[in-house]
């Protein structure tokens, strides 16, 4: 069992930044990889960022590429997003999840997760 909570949302103007952070508890944090999804009014959950049990390996949709910083930190049990140069689009719910399943090939989709926080709203004002 795994349990994920985030924290960190909140409104922003067009070109701010914000920090999300997820904290884990439960099943050995540094034994999984980690990513970020979010979802907006009317739209499927999407991919955003993912980074492997090590921190040594990350990937990142192309929407976001440049701008979103995802990292971890395994003796705290934390993984965090890094939003900088925002913008409306940005809008949404984000979720942190947990992918407990080792793997060599890269997960995207939100059905391989295992896990799931209760998401953060992030708001991006124009």
């Amino acid at each position: 069992q795994v349990q994920l909570v985030e924290s960190g949302g909140g409104l922003v103007q067009a070109g701010g930044s914000l920090r999300l952070s997820c904290a884990a508890s439960g099943r050995t944090f540094s034994s999984y990889a980690m990513g970020w999804f979010r979802q907006a009014p009317g739209k499927e959950r999407e991919f955003v960022a993912r980074i492997n049990w090590s921190g040594g390996s990350t990937y990142y949709a192309d929407s976001v590429k440049g701008r979103f910083t995802i990292s971890r930190d395994n003796a705290k049990k934390m993984v965090y997003l890094q939003m900088n140069s925002l913008k409306p689009e940005d809008t949404a719910v984000y979720y942190c999840a947990a992918d407990l399943i080792p793997s060599n090939v890269l997960r995207v989709g939100a059905h391989e997760y295992d896990y799931w926080g209760q998401g953060t709203q992030v708001t991006v004002s124009s």
